[in-house]
C-alpha cells in the first residue's frame, strides 16, 4: 500500500464515517433522553433511501402507507386513553386530529404528486416529512407505555420493533434493491484524491446538522429540556418538563436523521429493505464508544469505524463486517473500566 491508495481509503472511510456518525448520534440523543436502545435506527435509513427511489420510479413509497396506518393504531390508543380518563370533548378531537391530519394529507395527494415527477429537492423534502413523522408515532405505539420499564426490557422490546419495521419494509418495498440519483454531479481532483459532488455534500450536510444540533441544545428552550432529560429524569420531571414530549421529541430527531443518512448514503451504495441493520450495527459501534452519552465521542468513533471499515476491506474484504463489529469487544472492555456502573432500581 503507499500513499496514493492510504489517502483513497482515507477519504473513503471518511465519507462512510460521517453516515456512521449521524446514525450514532441519534442512538446517544434517544439513549440518553429515554434510556432505549435504539435497534431500530437503521429501519429509517433504509425507509428515507426506498421512499425517495420509489418516488423516483413513480410510485407512491410503501411508507405513506405505513405512515397512515401507524396514525390510525395511535388514534386508536389515544381514543381509548381519552375515554378512559374522560377527556374533555376538544382535548380529545384536537389528539386526533393532530394525530391524522398529515398523513391522511399524504395519502390523498400521494398518488398525484408522485405522477408530475417534482424536482429532486421537493421529493427530498417530502421524504424527509413523511419518515420524520414516524418518529413520535413509533414511540406512542411501542414505548411510552414502557417509559418506566428497565434498560433490558426497552432492548427487547427495541429487537421486536426492529424485525416488525424489516418485515414490513420487504412487504412495501420488495427484496429488490435502489439506487437514487446524485445530488450533485460534480467531480474534483486534488492530487491523487478525487472528490464527487455527493462526497462534498455528505460532508456538508453532516457539518450542517453538528452545528444545528450544537445550536438546538445550547439556545433552544426543548434543547435545554432535553438536556435535563437526559441528564435527571426525574428532576426534569419535577421542574415540570415531561418525559413523554422529551422521548418524542427525541424519536423525531432520530428519524430525522435516520432519512437523511439514507438519502445521503443512498446514491453510491444499493439500498435494500434490510440494509439499515447493518448501518445502525455500526452507528451502535461508534455510540458505544462513547458510552452512549458523548456526542463528541460518538462523532470520533464513528470515523474510526469509518476507518477501519475502509481498509479492512483492502486488506481483507471479506471479512471487513467482521472486522468492523470484533472492535467492539475491545471498546466493551474498555468501557466497563472506565465507567462507573451501578444496579438498576
Amino acid at each position: 500500500m503507499d500513499l496514493t491508495i492510504a489517502a483513497i481509503l482515507g477519504l473513503d472511510g471518511l465519507t462512510n464515517g460521517a453516515i456512521y456518525a449521524l446514525v450514532a448520534l441519534a442512538l446517544v440523543l434517544v439513549f440518553s433522553v429515554t434510556r432505549i436502545i435504539f435497534i431500530p435506527q437503521g429501519e429509517f435509513v433504509a425507509f428515507g433511501a426506498l421512499t425517495l427511489a420509489a418516488m423516483q420510479m413513480g410510485k407512491v413509497p410503501g411508507t405513506v402507507w405505513l405512515l397512515l396506518m401507524m396514525a390510525v393504531a395511535v388514534a386508536v390508543l389515544d381514543l381509548a386513553q381519552g375515554l378512559r380518563e374522560r377527556w374533555p370533548a376538544a382535548r380529545l378531537a384536537a389528539s386526533l386530529a393532530r394525530t391524522l391530519s398529515f398523513p391522511f394529507i399524504i395519502a390523498l395527494v400521494a398518488p398525484q404528486f408522485v405522477q408530475r415527477q417534482h424536482a429532486l429537492i421537493v421529493q427530498v423534502l417530502v421524504t424527509l416529512a413523511i419518515v420524520t413523522c414516524m418518529g413520535p408515532l413509533l414511540y406512542r405505539l411501542a414505548y411510552r407505555a414502557l417509559s418506566g420499564a428497565s434498560v433490558l426490557t426497552l432492548l427487547i422490546v427495541s429487537v421486536g420493533v426492529h424485525f416488525a419495521l424489516t418485515g414490513v419494509g420487504l412487504v412495501f418495498f420488495g427484496a429488490e434493491g435502489y439506487r437514487t440519483p446524485a445530488f450533485w454531479e460534480a467531480r474534483f481532483d486534488v492530487g491523487p484524491l478525487s472528490f464527487t459532488g455527493q462526497t462534498l455534500i455528505i460532508f456538508g450536510a453532516s457539518l450542517v446538522l453538528l452545528l444545528a444540533m450544537f445550536l438546538f441544545f445550547e439556545r433552544t428552550l426543548t434543547g435545554k429540556a432535553l438536556r435535563a432529560t437526559s441528564v435527571n429524569r426525574t428532576g426534569a420531571r419535577l421542574m415540570g418538563i415531561s418525559g413523554d414530549a422529551a422521548g418524542s421529541m427525541s424519536f423525531t430527531m432520530a428519524a430525522f436523521i435516520g432519512a437523511l443518512s439514507g438519502l445521503l448514503i443512498s446514491p453510491s451504495t444499493t439500498i435494500y429493505y434490510d440494509t439499515g441493520f447493518l448501518i445502525g450495527l455500526k452507528g451502535f459501534v461508534a455510540a458505544v464508544f462513547a458510552g452512549l452519552a458523548s456526542f463528541p465521542m460518538a462523532l470520533a468513533g464513528a470515523v474510526g469505524v469509518g476507518l477501519i471499515e475502509s481498509f479492512g476491506s483492502f486488506w481483507a474484504s471479506a471479512f471487513k463486517e467482521v472486522i468492523v463489529f470484533t472492535v467492539i469487544l475491545p471498546i466493551l472492555l474498555w468501557r466497563s473500566f472506565v465507567d462507573p456502573h451501578h444496579e438498576e432500581h
